[in-house]
């Protein structure tokens, strides 16, 4: 798993790139080979009042992509809700690819 990490406006990043990543780990590891390339903005300023960003695109290998986007006052929440909704459209997407090959085996049999 390859994860690019941008920090916009924040004063700790080395904090912040650890943490995503281990809440990005928790959160795709069960999904091994399938996840591809991970790209992670992160805008705001942890601890402190305001609009925190977190935007996530990974790809879905062997086709696809998902982008996530949350935000709120909290960083590392926003953080936190970004990863777990990752999480779950993640699993959602490669069940769709499965439904969708399962589809077009049952076609070539039929034929």
């Amino acid at each position: 798993m390859k994860i690019n990490f941008r920090v916009s406006n924040a004063d700790i990043p080395n904090l912040l790139r650890r943490y995503v990543d281990r809440r990005l780990r928790f959160a795709l590891s069960r999904f091994g080979p399938s996840v591809g390339d991970i790209s992670v903005t992160v805008h705001g300023i942890a601890g402190r009042a305001g609009e925190s960003k977190c935007h996530i695109t990974t790809k879905v290998l062997p086709f696809g992509e998902i982008t996530i986007q949350e935000s709120g006052p909290d960083l590392f929440a926003a953080i936190d809700r970004a990863t777990g909704r990752l999480g779950r459209r993640f699993g959602d997407e490669l069940e769709r690819i499965q439904q969708m090959r399962r589809g077009r085996e049952s076609i070539r049999i039929a034929a």
